[in-house]
Protein backbone atom coordinates (compact mmCIF):
# COMPACT_ATOMS: atom_id res chain seq x y z
CA UNK A 1 0.00 0.00 0.00
CA UNK A 2 1.24 3.70 -0.88
CA UNK A 3 1.57 6.32 1.16
CA UNK A 4 1.45 10.27 0.33
CA UNK A 5 3.92 12.11 1.99
CA UNK A 6 1.90 13.94 4.92
CA UNK A 7 1.75 10.18 6.05
CA UNK A 8 2.59 9.56 9.26
CA UNK A 9 4.58 6.79 8.67
CA UNK A 10 8.30 8.00 7.84
CA UNK A 11 10.44 6.19 4.90
CA UNK A 12 13.47 4.06 6.79
CA UNK A 13 15.98 6.91 5.19
CA UNK A 14 14.32 9.50 7.54
CA UNK A 15 14.46 6.83 10.28
CA UNK A 16 18.46 6.75 9.66
CA UNK A 17 18.76 10.39 9.05
CA UNK A 18 16.59 11.73 12.37
CA UNK A 19 18.73 8.80 14.85
CA UNK A 20 22.07 10.13 13.34
CA UNK A 21 21.22 13.66 14.21
CA UNK A 22 20.32 12.54 17.59
CA UNK A 23 22.97 10.84 18.31
CA UNK A 24 25.35 14.65 17.33
CA UNK A 25 22.89 16.30 19.37
CA UNK A 26 23.89 13.53 22.43
CA UNK A 27 27.26 13.83 21.77
CA UNK A 28 27.41 17.94 22.03
CA UNK A 29 25.19 17.94 25.17
CA UNK A 30 27.97 15.71 26.57
CA UNK A 31 30.89 17.83 25.79
CA UNK A 32 29.42 20.86 27.50
CA UNK A 33 28.77 18.98 30.68
CA UNK A 34 31.09 19.82 33.77
CA UNK A 35 33.68 17.50 34.71
CA UNK A 36 32.64 15.07 38.12
CA UNK A 37 34.51 16.43 41.13
CA UNK A 38 37.20 15.12 42.02
CA UNK A 39 37.21 12.65 44.90
CA UNK A 40 38.46 13.68 48.85
CA UNK A 41 41.67 12.68 49.34
CA UNK A 42 40.40 12.32 52.77
CA UNK A 43 36.91 10.83 53.77
CA UNK A 44 35.03 13.40 55.46
CA UNK A 45 32.81 12.84 58.49
CA UNK A 46 33.47 11.04 61.86
CA UNK A 47 36.36 8.81 62.81
CA UNK A 48 37.01 6.82 66.03
CA UNK A 49 40.42 8.23 66.86
CA UNK A 50 42.88 6.34 69.36
CA UNK A 51 45.98 7.12 71.05
CA UNK A 52 48.24 4.15 72.82
CA UNK A 53 49.08 5.05 76.34
CA UNK A 54 50.70 2.71 78.57
CA UNK A 55 47.30 1.79 80.00
CA UNK A 56 45.64 0.97 76.72
CA UNK A 57 43.87 3.10 73.73
CA UNK A 58 42.31 6.19 74.95
CA UNK A 59 39.65 6.79 72.13
CA UNK A 60 38.43 10.31 71.37
CA UNK A 61 36.33 11.57 68.35
CA UNK A 62 37.33 13.00 65.43
CA UNK A 63 35.41 15.18 63.03
CA UNK A 64 36.83 16.30 59.58
CA UNK A 65 34.99 18.46 57.73
CA UNK A 66 35.41 21.19 54.76
CA UNK A 67 34.72 25.00 56.04
CA UNK A 68 35.03 27.51 53.30
CA UNK A 69 36.97 25.24 51.51
CA UNK A 70 39.78 24.52 54.13
CA UNK A 71 39.64 21.36 56.11
CA UNK A 72 38.91 21.51 59.47
CA UNK A 73 38.96 19.23 62.42
CA UNK A 74 36.98 18.72 65.56
CA UNK A 75 38.24 16.44 68.76
CA UNK A 76 35.01 15.65 70.56
CA UNK A 77 34.69 14.67 74.22
CA UNK A 78 31.13 14.87 75.43
CA UNK A 79 29.98 17.86 74.99
CA UNK A 80 33.07 19.46 74.17
CA UNK A 81 34.38 19.78 70.28
CA UNK A 82 37.54 21.28 70.08
CA UNK A 83 38.42 23.57 66.39
CA UNK A 84 41.69 22.49 64.85
CA UNK A 85 41.75 24.95 62.38
CA UNK A 86 44.81 24.19 60.69
CA UNK A 87 44.82 21.06 58.88
CA UNK A 88 46.81 20.11 55.78
CA UNK A 89 45.93 16.98 53.15
CA UNK A 90 48.69 16.61 50.67
CA UNK A 91 50.87 13.58 49.21
CA UNK A 92 48.24 11.06 51.33
CA UNK A 93 49.32 12.17 54.45
CA UNK A 94 46.80 14.61 56.85
CA UNK A 95 48.86 16.99 59.47
CA UNK A 96 47.26 19.02 61.88
CA UNK A 97 48.73 21.82 64.73
CA UNK A 98 46.47 21.60 68.09
CA UNK A 99 45.35 25.04 68.92
CA UNK A 100 47.85 27.22 70.89
CA UNK A 101 49.54 24.32 71.99
CA UNK A 102 52.68 23.39 70.08
CA UNK A 103 51.30 19.95 69.87
CA UNK A 104 50.66 18.36 66.50
CA UNK A 105 49.49 14.84 64.72
CA UNK A 106 50.91 13.86 61.30
CA UNK A 107 49.23 10.35 59.82
CA UNK A 108 49.13 9.09 56.49
CA UNK A 109 45.94 8.19 54.80
CA UNK A 110 45.18 4.73 53.66
CA UNK A 111 41.54 4.27 52.86
CA UNK A 112 39.31 5.17 55.46
CA UNK A 113 41.93 4.51 57.81
CA UNK A 114 44.94 7.28 59.40
CA UNK A 115 47.53 6.24 60.83
CA UNK A 116 50.99 7.98 62.17
CA UNK A 117 51.03 9.78 65.75
CA UNK A 118 50.48 12.53 68.14
CA UNK A 119 53.56 14.78 69.43
CA UNK A 120 52.62 16.28 72.75
CA UNK A 121 55.42 19.21 73.76
CA UNK A 122 56.44 19.39 77.44
CA UNK A 123 58.71 21.46 79.22
CA UNK A 124 62.15 22.46 77.83
CA UNK A 125 60.57 21.31 74.30
CA UNK A 126 60.59 17.16 74.94
CA UNK A 127 57.82 15.69 73.24
CA UNK A 128 56.03 12.63 73.64
CA UNK A 129 55.71 10.45 70.70
CA UNK A 130 52.36 8.77 70.89
CA UNK A 131 50.63 6.21 68.59
CA UNK A 132 47.09 7.44 66.97
CA UNK A 133 44.98 5.31 64.53
CA UNK A 134 41.38 6.81 63.54
CA UNK A 135 39.11 4.47 61.65
CA UNK A 136 36.17 6.83 59.51
CA UNK A 137 32.31 5.36 60.19
CA UNK A 138 33.30 3.84 63.63
CA UNK A 139 30.86 5.71 66.24
CA UNK A 140 31.54 3.73 69.47
CA UNK A 141 34.03 5.24 72.26
CA UNK A 142 35.42 2.32 74.11
CA UNK A 143 32.88 -0.94 73.45
CA UNK A 144 31.17 -1.66 70.07
CA UNK A 145 28.43 -3.33 71.59
CA UNK A 146 26.17 -1.30 74.52
CA UNK A 147 24.93 -3.44 77.40
CA UNK A 148 22.13 -2.27 79.77
CA UNK A 149 22.76 -4.27 83.30
CA UNK A 150 25.37 -1.62 84.28
CA UNK A 151 26.48 -0.13 87.54
CA UNK A 152 25.95 3.65 87.88
CA UNK A 153 28.66 5.89 87.94
CA UNK A 154 26.28 8.96 88.25
CA UNK A 155 26.71 11.52 91.34
CA UNK A 156 29.27 12.85 93.05
CA UNK A 157 32.16 11.13 94.67
CA UNK A 158 34.97 11.92 96.88
CA UNK A 159 37.97 10.49 95.87
CA UNK A 160 41.29 10.51 96.28
CA UNK A 161 44.17 10.20 93.48
CA UNK A 162 47.57 8.89 94.89
CA UNK A 163 50.55 9.11 92.34
CA UNK A 164 53.61 6.28 92.09
CA UNK A 165 55.54 7.83 94.86
CA UNK A 166 52.53 8.18 97.36
CA UNK A 167 51.29 11.58 97.15
CA UNK A 168 47.81 11.95 97.54
CA UNK A 169 45.73 14.46 96.29
CA UNK A 170 41.92 15.04 96.88
CA UNK A 171 39.20 15.56 94.31
CA UNK A 172 35.52 15.70 93.26
CA UNK A 173 33.92 13.33 90.72
CA UNK A 174 31.17 14.42 88.92
CA UNK A 175 29.42 12.05 86.55
CA UNK A 176 26.04 12.14 84.64
CA UNK A 177 25.31 8.63 83.19
CA UNK A 178 22.21 7.77 80.56
CA UNK A 179 22.61 3.49 80.28
CA UNK A 180 25.76 2.79 79.44
CA UNK A 181 27.04 6.62 78.40
CA UNK A 182 28.94 8.36 81.10
CA UNK A 183 30.08 11.69 80.78
CA UNK A 184 31.43 14.64 83.89
CA UNK A 185 34.84 15.30 85.25
CA UNK A 186 36.88 14.90 88.23
CA UNK A 187 37.73 18.42 90.39
CA UNK A 188 40.60 19.45 92.15
CA UNK A 189 41.48 22.20 95.01
CA UNK A 190 43.15 23.73 91.87
CA UNK A 191 41.31 22.93 88.20
CA UNK A 192 39.22 20.46 86.83
CA UNK A 193 40.38 17.42 84.53
CA UNK A 194 37.83 18.84 81.49
CA UNK A 195 35.49 17.14 79.41
CA UNK A 196 35.66 13.25 79.98
CA UNK A 197 33.44 10.50 78.05
CA UNK A 198 32.99 7.28 78.32
CA UNK A 199 30.89 4.00 79.11
CA UNK A 200 30.22 1.81 81.63
CA UNK A 201 29.94 -1.75 81.09
CA UNK A 202 28.70 -3.96 84.16
CA UNK A 203 30.93 -2.88 87.35
CA UNK A 204 33.44 -1.54 85.22
CA UNK A 205 34.34 1.98 83.40
CA UNK A 206 36.42 3.78 80.93
CA UNK A 207 36.94 7.42 80.34
CA UNK A 208 39.30 9.27 78.39
CA UNK A 209 39.67 12.87 76.61
CA UNK A 210 41.94 14.19 74.18
CA UNK A 211 42.03 18.10 73.84
CA UNK A 212 44.80 18.80 71.62
CA UNK A 213 46.87 19.54 74.90
CA UNK A 214 46.25 16.56 77.43
CA UNK A 215 45.73 13.05 76.67
CA UNK A 216 43.96 11.08 79.44
CA UNK A 217 42.68 7.73 80.12
CA UNK A 218 41.10 6.08 83.33
CA UNK A 219 39.80 2.73 84.02
CA UNK A 220 38.00 1.63 87.16
CA UNK A 221 35.11 -0.34 88.14
CA UNK A 222 32.49 -0.10 91.25
CA UNK A 223 33.14 -2.96 93.71
CA UNK A 224 30.90 -5.10 95.46
CA UNK A 225 30.87 -1.86 98.37
CA UNK A 226 29.66 0.73 96.16
CA UNK A 227 33.12 1.83 96.20
CA UNK A 228 35.12 3.76 93.08
CA UNK A 229 38.79 1.98 92.51
CA UNK A 230 41.08 2.41 89.46
CA UNK A 231 44.12 3.97 87.46
CA UNK A 232 44.61 7.08 85.62
CA UNK A 233 47.24 7.60 82.61
CA UNK A 234 48.24 11.38 81.55
CA UNK A 235 50.34 11.15 78.40
CA UNK A 236 53.40 8.67 78.33
CA UNK A 237 54.70 9.62 81.60
CA UNK A 238 52.37 9.95 84.49
CA UNK A 239 49.95 7.45 86.08
CA UNK A 240 48.09 7.41 89.80
CA UNK A 241 45.88 5.16 91.00
CA UNK A 242 42.57 6.48 92.52
CA UNK A 243 39.84 5.57 94.87
CA UNK A 244 36.78 6.99 95.99
CA UNK A 245 32.91 6.68 97.80
CA UNK A 246 29.75 8.10 96.78
CA UNK A 247 29.07 11.61 98.85
CA UNK A 248 27.05 14.18 97.51
CA UNK A 249 28.09 16.78 99.64
CA UNK A 250 31.97 16.00 98.20
CA UNK A 251 33.90 19.20 99.00
CA UNK A 252 37.83 20.10 98.76
CA UNK A 253 39.50 22.12 101.01
CA UNK A 254 42.01 24.20 98.96
CA UNK A 255 42.66 27.01 101.64
CA UNK A 256 46.16 24.75 102.13
CA UNK A 257 46.50 25.18 98.66
CA UNK A 258 45.69 28.70 97.96
CA UNK A 259 48.07 31.32 96.61
CA UNK A 260 48.43 34.43 99.20
CA UNK A 261 50.40 37.89 99.32
CA UNK A 262 53.10 37.12 101.97
CA UNK A 263 52.63 39.44 104.97
CA UNK A 264 55.63 41.67 104.29
CA UNK A 265 54.90 42.58 100.59
CA UNK A 266 53.70 45.74 100.36
CA UNK A 267 51.74 44.95 96.83
CA UNK A 268 52.33 42.95 93.39
CA UNK A 269 55.33 44.05 91.70
CA UNK A 270 57.05 42.97 87.71
CA UNK A 271 58.08 44.05 84.97
CA UNK A 272 58.33 41.00 82.21
CA UNK A 273 58.83 42.06 78.32
CA UNK A 274 55.46 41.66 76.32
CA UNK A 275 55.71 39.76 72.97
CA UNK A 276 58.25 42.49 71.39
CA UNK A 277 60.51 42.71 73.95
CA UNK A 278 59.46 45.86 75.78
CA UNK A 279 59.27 45.83 79.34
CA UNK A 280 56.28 46.13 81.15
CA UNK A 281 55.86 47.10 84.37
CA UNK A 282 52.49 47.36 87.11
CA UNK A 283 53.57 50.32 88.20
CA UNK A 284 53.35 51.91 84.31
CA UNK A 285 51.52 55.26 83.78
CA UNK A 286 48.32 52.80 81.61
CA UNK A 287 47.86 51.13 84.82
CA UNK A 288 47.24 53.99 87.38
CA UNK A 289 43.84 54.27 89.14
CA UNK A 290 42.59 51.21 86.76
CA UNK A 291 41.43 47.70 88.32
CA UNK A 292 43.80 45.43 87.21
CA UNK A 293 43.39 41.60 86.90
CA UNK A 294 46.70 39.78 86.82
CA UNK A 295 46.49 35.95 85.20
CA UNK A 296 49.47 33.59 85.75
CA UNK A 297 49.01 31.49 82.95
CA UNK A 298 50.66 29.41 79.87
CA UNK A 299 49.97 28.58 76.27
CA UNK A 300 50.48 25.19 76.81
CA UNK A 301 47.49 24.70 80.16
CA UNK A 302 44.19 23.82 79.10
CA UNK A 303 42.46 25.24 82.16
CA UNK A 304 44.34 28.84 81.15
CA UNK A 305 42.33 28.48 77.68
CA UNK A 306 39.05 28.27 79.67
CA UNK A 307 40.12 31.36 81.59
CA UNK A 308 40.80 33.47 78.56
CA UNK A 309 38.42 32.32 76.50
CA UNK A 310 35.75 33.90 79.28
CA UNK A 311 38.93 36.95 80.07
CA UNK A 312 38.87 37.74 76.34
CA UNK A 313 35.47 38.96 75.87
CA UNK A 314 35.28 40.23 79.25
CA UNK A 315 37.66 42.47 79.08
CA UNK A 316 36.85 43.73 76.17
CA UNK A 317 33.20 44.85 77.07
CA UNK A 318 34.69 46.72 80.60
CA UNK A 319 38.13 48.10 80.13
CA UNK A 320 36.31 51.20 79.18
CA UNK A 321 35.34 51.66 82.52
CA UNK A 322 38.82 51.59 84.20
CA UNK A 323 39.37 47.94 83.64
CA UNK A 324 42.86 46.44 82.63
CA UNK A 325 43.94 42.62 82.23
CA UNK A 326 47.68 41.35 82.21
CA UNK A 327 48.30 37.93 81.59
CA UNK A 328 51.90 36.84 82.84
CA UNK A 329 52.63 33.75 80.46
CA UNK A 330 54.84 30.77 81.62
CA UNK A 331 55.51 29.01 78.89
CA UNK A 332 57.86 25.67 77.89
CA UNK A 333 60.33 27.04 76.63
CA UNK A 334 62.95 29.40 78.74
CA UNK A 335 63.98 30.92 74.90
CA UNK A 336 61.60 33.43 74.25
CA UNK A 337 62.28 33.12 70.38
CA UNK A 338 60.52 30.38 70.83
CA UNK A 339 57.84 31.01 73.54
CA UNK A 340 56.65 34.05 71.71
CA UNK A 341 54.83 32.77 68.46
CA UNK A 342 53.33 30.05 70.99
CA UNK A 343 51.71 33.37 72.80
CA UNK A 344 50.61 34.96 69.66
CA UNK A 345 48.69 31.59 68.73
CA UNK A 346 47.13 31.60 71.93
CA UNK A 347 46.09 35.73 71.57
CA UNK A 348 45.25 34.53 67.84
CA UNK A 349 42.97 32.05 68.94
CA UNK A 350 40.95 33.59 71.50
CA UNK A 351 40.84 37.58 69.92
CA UNK A 352 42.85 38.92 72.75
CA UNK A 353 43.45 42.51 73.30
CA UNK A 354 44.71 42.84 76.79
CA UNK A 355 48.43 42.63 77.71
CA UNK A 356 50.61 39.22 77.66
CA UNK A 357 53.91 39.04 78.95
CA UNK A 358 57.15 36.51 78.94
CA UNK A 359 57.18 35.56 82.50
CA UNK A 360 59.42 32.81 82.05
CA UNK A 361 59.26 28.83 82.17
CA UNK A 362 56.80 26.44 83.24
CA UNK A 363 57.52 25.94 86.42
CA UNK A 364 55.64 26.82 89.37
CA UNK A 365 58.30 27.62 91.91
CA UNK A 366 59.90 29.64 88.96
CA UNK A 367 56.57 31.76 88.78
CA UNK A 368 56.82 31.90 92.74
CA UNK A 369 60.42 32.99 92.47
CA UNK A 370 59.84 35.94 89.70
CA UNK A 371 57.07 37.11 91.80
CA UNK A 372 58.11 37.07 95.00
CA UNK A 373 55.13 39.08 96.62
CA UNK A 374 54.02 35.69 96.61
CA UNK A 375 53.82 33.17 98.89
CA UNK A 376 53.86 30.43 96.47
CA UNK A 377 52.18 29.37 93.43
CA UNK A 378 50.41 26.31 93.44
CA UNK A 379 48.69 25.94 89.63
CA UNK A 380 48.15 27.44 86.51
CA UNK A 381 45.70 29.69 86.03
CA UNK A 382 46.61 31.77 89.35
CA UNK A 383 44.31 35.23 88.64
CA UNK A 384 45.35 38.31 91.12
CA UNK A 385 42.45 41.12 92.02
CA UNK A 386 44.40 44.95 92.20
CA UNK A 387 42.21 47.46 92.95
CA UNK A 388 42.56 51.32 91.67
CA UNK A 389 45.35 52.09 94.63
CA UNK A 390 47.22 49.29 93.75
CA UNK A 391 46.42 46.78 96.38
CA UNK A 392 46.32 43.23 96.05
CA UNK A 393 42.23 42.49 97.06
CA UNK A 394 41.81 38.72 95.99
CA UNK A 395 43.61 35.96 94.69
CA UNK A 396 42.33 32.62 93.22
CA UNK A 397 44.30 29.43 92.86
CA UNK A 398 42.86 27.59 89.47
CA UNK A 399 39.95 28.17 87.19
CA UNK A 400 37.05 25.88 87.39
CA UNK A 401 36.14 25.54 83.84
CA UNK A 402 33.13 25.04 81.54
CA UNK A 403 33.31 21.49 82.36
CA UNK A 404 31.90 21.75 85.57
CA UNK A 405 29.32 23.10 84.72
CA UNK A 406 27.33 24.88 88.28
CA UNK A 407 30.89 25.51 89.37
CA UNK A 408 32.05 27.00 86.52
CA UNK A 409 28.97 29.29 86.55
CA UNK A 410 29.55 30.73 90.50
CA UNK A 411 33.08 30.85 89.97
CA UNK A 412 32.32 33.47 87.02
CA UNK A 413 29.43 35.15 88.99
CA UNK A 414 32.46 35.48 91.71
CA UNK A 415 34.95 37.19 89.49
CA UNK A 416 32.38 39.35 88.18
CA UNK A 417 31.59 40.61 91.67
CA UNK A 418 34.92 41.12 92.56
CA UNK A 419 35.32 43.46 89.17
CA UNK A 420 32.30 45.18 89.59
CA UNK A 421 33.20 45.76 93.49
CA UNK A 422 36.60 47.10 92.58
CA UNK A 423 35.20 49.26 89.76
CA UNK A 424 33.05 50.61 91.82
CA UNK A 425 35.52 52.18 94.38
CA UNK A 426 37.28 55.65 93.07
CA UNK A 427 40.73 55.94 92.10
CA UNK A 428 43.73 57.22 94.18
CA UNK A 429 43.77 61.31 94.26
Amino acid sequence: MMHSPGSRFASPRALALGAWMLGLLALQGCAKQEPPAPTEPIALGHYRATLTLPGGELPFGLDIVREDSKYVAYLINGTERVRVSDVAVANGRVDMRMPAFGNRLSAGIDGSELKGDVVLVKLDGKEQVIPFVARHGVTYRFFPQPTTDNADLGGRWSVTFTDEEGKRNPAVGEFTQSHGEVTGTFLTGTADHRFLAGEMRGDEFALSAFDGAHAFLYKGKINARDELEGTYWSGLAWRETFAGHRNEAANIDAAERATQLRANAKGLDFTFPDLDGKPVSLRDERFKGKVVVVALAGSWCPNCHDEAAFLAPYYKSNRERGLEVVSLMFEQFGDVARAVPAVRQFRAKFGIEYETLIAGVNDKQNAATRLPQLNNVFAFPTTVFVDRQGRVRRIHTGFSGPATGEHYQRLIEAFDATVEELLAEPAKT
